[in-house]
């Protein structure tokens, strides 16, 4: 190879060897735009997640969203807002107020113990009864506006206690009854009452709501959501000094048994609400 020639070569060589550094660069580049891309994308995604999560953390719940809004009450109420449940003959004189809440282990006990002697009270017309119920079991605390998180039992049932009593005031008692019973109350702890299909079940034990396509409708749908949150406002609410439940009540009075510790008795309960009478 002449001299001239080895010349035209090495020139050559460094010339390939010049376009493929270039190219390398120019590759090295695109990845570097790909990879700084990738990157803000991954950034933006973030933080649209946490955006997002905190849109959603901060969003009111179901029950919450429901504390201003309209309330459609059921039949057979008065007051405002309906959440005046009065019930029994006209000609009785007096007024047995009940405080409750639908989860309450020891509302379930006296209702076991002292329900169907209450029922027969009030169909004798001895007195009225005014049903009061709370939700305080769920955490709420609905005068001060909050809706707690311990469940949504109590409000649910009060929800259904309300589709019930739009059916007859024997329904809602028959009813109340029956979530109360050892058959289908559940432990404090287990919030089975915030299930729907949980609520019809315990409703086909009651014949005027066996298969009653209105009342389960009116669950399903949650008809009377509003109206439970309302109802346990006045409980929250009351001039009667109740704090707990069950709590009995006559003429501004709270009833008291000669033990506190220990549950209400047939006799006790009659020894009661006799005096209170009197009184």
């Amino acid at each position: 190879m002449s001299k001239r020639n080895s010349q035209a070569a090495k020139s050559a060589a460094r010339e390939r060897l010049r376009a493929e550094r270039e190219r390398e660069a120019k590759r090295a580049k695109v990845r570097r735009q790909i990879i700084v891309a990738a990157s803000v994308v991954g950034v933006l995604a973030a933080a649209g997640g946490i955006g997002y999560a905190v849109v959603q953390a901060n969003k009111p719940s179901y029950w919450e969203s429901l504390t201003d809004a309209k309330v459609t009450a059921p039949a057979n109420t008065t007051g405002t807002n309906g959440t005046t449940v009065v019930i029994g003959k006209d000609s009785a004189k007096k007024t047995l107020k009940l405080y409750e809440d639908p989860r309450c282990p020891v509302c379930a006990s006296f209702e076991q113990a002292v329900g169907p002697t209450v029922e027969k009270d009030i169909d004798a017309g001895k007195f009225k009864l005014q049903f009061v119920g709370g939700t305080f079991l769920d955490g709420d605390q609905m005068k001060e506006g909050d809706i707690g998180a311990n469940g949504e039992g109590s409000k649910n049932a009060m929800s259904a206690l309300g589709a019930a009593l739009n059916v007859s005031p024997e329904a809602f008692l028959a009813y109340k009854s029956a979530l109360y019973s050892e058959k289908f109350h559940p432990l404090e702890s287990e919030d089975k009452f915030k299930d729907d299909a949980y609520l019809i079940k315990v409703a086909d034990s009651v014949p005027d709501l066996k298969g009653n396509t209105e009342f389960q409708n009116a669950v399903k749908k949650g008809t009377y959501d509003a109206w439970a949150l309302a109802m346990s406002k006045t409980f929250d609410t009351n001039k009667d000094g109740v704090t707990g439940t069950p709590s009995l009540v006559m003429d501004g009075k709270i009833l008291e048994k000669s033990d506190a510790n220990q549950p209400w008795t047939v006799d006790e309960y009659t020894k009661a609400v006799d005096a209170a009478l009197k009184g």
